[in-house]
């Protein structure tokens, strides 16, 4: 029986996800990127459990090029840094356009403008120049209103370092691989961060690193 992901290779494991058999070069290369598996997944857990070292050595290549951006960020920053990549992770530009790390830096320096000039006491919504960095931009403010309206406390300056983070790791991952690839930073995350990153915010609390969640070793 071949494979119903990439009908090329014999099917053997049993994909919760798909509901049918897949083979093993699939279930590896596509785990959580393409194929949405669910926690309870027996190869999941394997994976995270031991890791093949060429996934291991991906990443700590990946860490090492995302870390002089995040290094600095306190706990709750942190938090907020994943929670903003939340929205990212599932924004949907309109039409047939695609979302760029060049359209990510725009809205995070933006949305973080703002929130600077409103620490500072004056109320001034900043716009990014395109139309997609814009949509991304009011998704991201709509997201932390929707904190502060259950009850979480989002503070102005916390919120703008967080945003310069994404910013700084959007523009600076080209340069530290040489990718032409105008999504580089953005594929780098999604390897990184959990399936789910904005799964750690619950109304009413405060930020706070979800258990397991660090990018980060100890």
């Amino acid at each position: 029986m071949a494979c119903v992901s990439c009908n090329q290779r014999k099917a053997r494991r049993a994909c919760p996800a798909l509901g049918q058999t897949i083979c093993s070069v699939c279930c590896g290369t596509k785990r959580l990127t393409e194929i949405n598996c669910p926690g309870d997944c027996v190869y999941l857990a394997s994976a995270r459990e031991h890791p093949a070292a060429v996934v291991r050595k991906q990443w700590e290549r990946d860490v090492a090029v995302l870390l002089p951006s995040i290094r600095h960020l306190t706990e709750r920053q942190h938090q907020l840094f994943y929670l903003f990549h939340g929205v990212i992770a599932r924004y949907i530009p309109e039409g047939f356009s695609r979302l760029h790390d060049e359209d990510v830096a725009e809205a995070c320096a933006s949305v973080a403008a703002t929130f600077e000039t409103a620490a500072r006491g004056v109320i001034y919504e900043h716009a990014p120049p395109s139309p997609i960095a814009h949509g991304l931009a009011r998704a991201m403010m709509a997201m932390v209103e929707q904190l502060r309206t259950h009850g979480t406390r989002v503070y102005d300056g916390e919120a703008a370092i967080a945003l310069r983070a994404i910013e700084e790791g959007a523009l600076n991952t080209h340069k530290t691989l040489g990718s032409g690839d105008p999504t580089a930073y953005l594929t780098l995350v999604r390897r990184l961060l959990p399936a789910d990153p904005a799964s750690g915010a619950q109304a009413g609390a405060d930020p706070a690193p979800a258990q397991g969640r660090s990018i980060i070793l100890p």
